[in-house]
This record gives structure tokens, C-alpha cells and sequence, in this order.
């Protein structure tokens, strides 16, 4: 069938949003006719790419907003950058809309942005229309804020606040009615779905790895070390929970004197996490990478013994399945996105109460992995298998391929509710 794939962030060999995008439209394009509307700004990275892969053929539609509009689409001291994709979303509109009389369009997806507060105006098309994977309905639970920097907390009650908004515009709520599906990243987003009106939804990660990097990862062999390392990979932001795993390694160190912890990232909390460091008197033992290219991260994984990801907002956690795929078990707290990946096959979820009892029991799960080294490799075993079946990017093609099929069969019925709409 003949798909339009709206791909805000689209790039090859990129992690997060851009490989949603990119990704996704590639596995569409296994199945059925692609035209994929993405920012011109994406373009050279995806020509240069092109050059040298071979990829199913897919039409590339590149649209960007003209220069002057970034003045009116960025005010000042705002920290979302999310009016500007706003205004691009109804640009892409016009531009679907022209191609829809000469194409003929079987079905619309939205694939990027992964957020369920913006709308997407290619709803309006008059043929089926697929919105997500989606999120952005997770929160930090209130009691951790109270820790958080001042920044930290005026973030998220900016965020707070735009969700909000978000959900009260008219054309969210328009888009969530034309939605024949739905697709949301987690529980909590998955019900702020239901509640903007969407009639039919489903929990589907959209955390994926491709197939190349699934063998790379699959290759790491266990860490030959006789210390323990921990590593936490991400943005040293606020909302990542840095801090509750640098307090719960102090308290594994008192037991474990020469165990380690990587962090490898940067952010504006670099300062203030050094200085944690140095008052829990465990800066010798926590070494701050800075920011390392994706590739390298990959490759450090085989470095390290377990990932420890204490993220208390996040709809996504591509470390979380990246290590799994490289044999490495998991500590994560059972929030949002990492919850549905992890397993207590492939990890230890903790639940977030309160700030004092997910640091001990973080502290507890890295001693337990510390100490036995015959369930971090059934963790490690589990964790392949789980990424092979769930998070393979060609699996997910699948799904989709499916979801259209059933989707298609549907489509009388679905007509009918879009006229309603």
C-alpha cells in the first residue's frame, strides 16, 4: 500500500529521535510504498548515507520552515523548542495534503516527534491515520523534586505546565479523535491517550536496535575484570537520577572497596554531581567521561559489569536495551519507559517511594549483582534473547506490518469514523 510517514527527526546512524524516524520509515519500506516527509535539515546526512547503504527505495519529501520564523517560533527563555516543529507540523500539512491528490494515500503514520502533547496535522488527511509511538505522559514523582537544583525544579514545572497546555489544544485533542490507533510508549501515556479521546490504544516501545548493532553488542564478551564496575550512561540532567546512583555506590563501597562507577555523559548537572561525588568521598572511584560518541559508548559497555540507569522521567531508556543486548543486567527504577524493557529476567527494577529508600535499595541491588556472578550471566543470556524478540527494529517492522494489514481490513469502518470525526 502506498504509506506517508511523518519523520520529524530522521537520521541514519544517530541514536534517540533521529533513529526513531530513520528507522522507522526503513522498516515501513520493507513492506509497502513510502513517502516520508522529514526537515530539509536532514537531508545531507541522509543523501551522504544513501551513497554507500543500500536501503529499500522510499520517497524522500524534504520541507523546513523558512529562516525568518525561528524569531517568531523560539521566544526568549523558552526551553522547549517545540514551537517551531508546531508550525512545521502545518507546513507538513499543506504539502500532504498536495501530494495526497496525486498519490492516493492508503495510510498516514506519525513517527516523530515521540510526543503525545504536540499534534500532528496530517490527521486531517481524509485516510487512516496511525499517531506514535508517542509519549511524554511520564512525570517525576513529587517527592524527588524536592532534591532536585533550583533549575532542575523550574524545569519541570515548565514542563509540567506545557503538558498541560498541550492537552487543552484543540488540535491535540482533534488528533487524538482521528487516530485509528493509537501507540503509546507507556502505561501513563497510554492513558492520557485515552482521556484526549483515542479510541483503540496500544503500549509499543519505540526504543529499537538495528540488526548490525545487535551483533556488535551481542559479541561484548563478559568483563574479565575481578573488581565490580557500574556504569550509567545519559544527559547529566536533573530528571536522569545521577545522584541516587552515585549515593547508593557510596553505600556499596563501604562493602566493596575497590569497586568502580562510569558515568559517561554531560550536562548542566556536571558540577553538582562532582561535588556529591567528592562529599560522599567516593570522587576516586567515579570516573566522569564526558561526552563520548555512540560508538565508543557501545564499546565501553564490554568495560562494565552492570548498567545502572536510576531515571525518574523517560519515556525512551536506549541504554537500557542497548545493554541488555550486550550481556550487561540492568538496575532501573520502575518508571516509564525502562520498566516495560526491563525485566526481572534481564534487570532489577526499583520502585520509587521516596528518595531515601530507592538509594538503599538501589545500593542492595548492585551488591546482589556484585556478589553473584552466575545471575548476571542469566540476566545477560535473558537480556539477548528479550532485544532479539522485542527491540530488533525488523521485528518491529513487522508488527507494523501487521498493525497495517489488520488496519486496511478495517478500513470501511474506519472511513466511517473519520467522516464522523
Amino acid at each position: 500500500m502506498k504509506v506517508l510517514a511523518s519523520a520529524y527527526a530522521c537520521r541514519p546512524a544517530r541514536g534517540s529521535e533521529p533513529a526513531v524516524g530513520w528507522n522507522s520509515v526503513c522498516q515501513i519500506a520493507r513492506f509497502h510504498e513510502v513517502w516520508a516527509i522529514t526537515r530539509a535539515k536532514n537531508r545531507s546526512f541522509i543523501e551522504t548515507y544513501l551513497e554507500t547503504h543500500r536501503i529499500p527505495d522510499i520517497h524522500w519529501v524534504y520541507f523546513d520552515l523558512p529562516d525568518w520564523s525561528r524569531y517568531v517560533s523560539r521566544p526568549a527563555g523558552s526551553i522547549y523548542p517545540y514551537h517551531r516543529y508546531y508550525l512545521w507540523q502545518l507546513g507538513a500539512y499543506f504539502i500532504a495534503r498536495r501530494l495526497h491528490r496525486g498519490v492516493g494515500f492508503d495510510l498516514v503514520h506519525h513517527v516523530t516527534f515521540v510526543n503525545y502533547w504536540m499534534p500532528s496535522f496530517l490527521a486531517l488527511l481524509p485516510v487512516p491515520f496511525v499517531w506514535g509511538p508517542v509519549g511524554g505522559g511520564d512525570s517525576v514523582p513529587g517527592v524527588f523534586r524536592r532534591g532536585f537544583s533550583f533549575r532542575g525544579r523550574v524545569r519541570e514545572s515548565l514542563r509540567d505546565l506545557a503538558q498541560a497546555s498541550g492537552e487543552l489544544d484543540p488540535f491535540v485533542r482533534l488528533t487524538a479523535r482521528r487516530a485509528v490507533l493509537g501507540l503509546a510508549t507507556t502505561e501513563q501515556t497510554a492513558a492520557r491517550l485515552r482521556a484526549l479521546g483515542c479510541g483503540r490504544v496500544e503500549v509499543l516501545s519505540q526504543v529499537g536496535l538495528p540488526a548490525e548493532e545487535i551483533v556488535q553488542l551481542a559479541a561484548c564478551p563478559i568483563a574479565g575484570h575481578t573488581f565490580f564496575r557500574l556504569v550509567s550512561v545519559g544527559e547529566l540532567l536533573h530528571l536522569k537520577g545521577f545522584e541516587l546512583g552515585l549515593r547508593a555506590f557510596a553505600l556499596l563501597k563501604s562493602r566493596f572497596p575497590t569497586s568502580e562507577y562510569w558515568i559517561i555523559g554531560d550536562g548542566p548537572e556536571r558540577k553538582r554531581l562532582l561535588k556529591v561525588a567528592r562529599e560522599l568521598d567516593v570522587g576516586s572511584s567515579v570516573r566522569f567521561w564526558g561526552q563520548v560518541p555512540r560508538q565508543q559508548v557501545l564499546e565501553m559497555l564490554r568495560e562494565c559489569d552492570a548498567l545502572v540507569h536510576p531515571s525518574l522521567r523517560e519515556s525512551g531508556g536506549w541504554v537500557c536495551v542497548e545493554a541488555m543486548a550486550a550481556g550487561r543486567p540492568v538496575v532501573c527504577l520502575d518508571l516509564g519507559g525502562p520498566a516495560l524493557q526491563v525485566t526481572d529476567q534481564t534487570g532489577i527494577k526499583i520502585a520509587a517511594i521516596s528518595p531515601e529508600q530507592t538509594v538503599q535499595d538501589l545500593a542492595g541491588a548492585m551488591e546482589r549483582l556484585a556478589l553473584d556472578s552466575a545471575l548476571r550471566a542469566r540476566m545477560a543470556e535473558a537480556g539477548r534473547e528479550r532485544v532479539q524478540q522485542l527491540f530488533h527494529w525488523e521485528r518491529k517492522g513487522e508488527q507494523w506490518a501487521a498493525l497495517y494489514e489488520e488496519l486496511v481490513r478495517a478500513k470501511p469502518q474506519q472511513e466511517a469514523q473519520v467522516v464522523q470525526a
